[in-house]
């Protein structure tokens, strides 16, 4: 699909890692336990023409109930995101434009909930390309680059998880990367967005629940394959 990949930057740690003056944020509580009823169905999405259309697909609460951090006050912000934003994570921003060019990277949004700190956290990011092909390969190349930063086995088709999806799980992510305590990381492609899930919980089955729950809830608002 492209002869680079992007470069190794784990989004979720940059932006929690440099929160500035973290707000004091009131706790949520957690979703009262009961029998689960189903949803009523859903209209299918449009594929979104803009960030701003993308912006309404993205999932507004997690389940572990943890207050949402505001765009604005995460540095550098979160929400809308376009391939300069994406390419200043990188330490080589002007070769990680190309590969995104080549990868067909249209915009991004990216969305946080925690309180101030970089644990406990869950952090959401969306991105659409021009093409099936570049999303996939742009979900599986980050995948990739993670567990090799982080010397983790990386868990293919993982079990819970749609097929083609990447899950990460570490009972003691690097400190120094800014992901403290027990973590999971999952990268999906879905038709013409690479969709990631990160949390950092007090368990790595607890990390792991709040991914697969809150990717399965944003791949559920997002256009059909």
């Amino acid at each position: 699909m492209t002869s680079g990949r992007p470069a190794r930057r784990s989004r979720a740690v940059v932006l929690l890692g440099l929160l500035a003056s973290p707000p004091a944020v009131a706790g949520c509580a957690r979703a009262v336990d009961g029998v689960p009823t189903p949803a009523p169905p859903r209209a299918a999405a449009a594929t979104p023409g803009s960030a701003a259309d993308l912006q309404a697909l993205i999932v507004t609460t997690v389940p572990s109930g943890l207050p949402r951090l505001p765009d604005d006050e995460l540095d550098p912000p979160a929400g809308e995101k376009t391939v300069a934003d994406v390419a200043a994570y990188s330490d080589d921003p002007e070769r990680e434009r190309e590969v995104l060019a080549e990868y067909g990277y249209r915009y991004g949004w990216e969305r946080f909930w925690g309180t101030g700190g970089p644990a406990p956290m869950t952090g959401v990011f969306v991105d659409q390309f021009e093409h099936r092909s570049g999303a996939a390969a742009y979900a599986a190349d980050l995948a990739h680059n993670e567990a090799k930063h982080y010397d983790a086995t990386l868990i293919e088709d993982a079990p819970g998880l749609p097929g083609g999806c990447h899950l990460l799980a570490m009972e003691d992510a690097d400190p120094q990367g800014r992901l403290a305590g027990p973590a999971a990381l999952a990268w999906c492609g879905h038709g013409v967005f690479s969709v990631s899930v990160t949390a950092v919980a007090d368990s790595v089955d607890a990390a792991e629940e709040e991914v697969r729950t809150v990717l399965d809830a944003q791949l559920d608002r997002l256009p059909p394959k």
